[in-house]
């Protein structure tokens, strides 16, 4: 199993989670752009949501480098967007990702979405193929990949919508 599959396969399921959850429910990202002086139709973003889900759908179902590179693409975009409501002082509410709990833009977003970033870039050079090729790949697929991959999930969720929300109760 290539040692990027399950970070891989947890930020495609990750993009699809959050899509979703913009697709439902866009206003905390409308305000979380409008914060940062950036346009925010609610139709045009719950079109970039469901375009977000979509293609976490496909990066897992389907695999590929081109799927695998706009993976990469996204989370570096949702790495830019981060930083940039950091250094322009957006609201420090949630974009949405996970729900309506209060999420503001911290170092552990940068690092978590920099690091997703990097690991779907890995995976374009390099692709890992369909879902299940790569679930009936050698040693090390199948349930240690799903386990891999869903605690990727938990640990970057925790850091992204967890974490922040408990420094905002504290």
């Amino acid at each position: 199993m290539d040692a990027l599959a399950g970070p891989y396969l947890a930020s495609a399921l990750l993009l699809v989670v959050a899509g979703a959850a913009k697709v439902r429910d866009p206003l905390p990202l409308v305000r979380a752009l409008r914060s940062a002086r950036l346009p925010a139709p609610v139709v045009g973003v719950r079109l970039l949501a469901a375009a977000e889900a979509g293609l976490g759908g496909a990066a897992v179902l389907l695999g590929g480098r081109l799927s695998a590179a706009l993976v990469a693409l996204s989370y570096a975009a949702f790495t830019g967007f981060v930083l940039l409501v950091r250094h322009r002082g957006g609201v420090l509410a949630s974009c949405g990702c996970f729900g309506r709990t209060d999420t503001p833009a911290t170092t552990g977003h940068l690092v978590t979405t920099g690091a997703l970033a990097l690991v779907a870039a890995g995976v374009a050079t390099a692709p890992l193929g369909t879902l299940p090729e790569v679930l009936a790949a050698g040693p090390g697929a199948g349930l240690p990949l799903v386990l891999a991959t869903v605690a990727v999930a938990v640990l970057a969720h925790g850091v992204l919508a967890l974490l922040p929300a408990l420094r905002v109760a504290r």
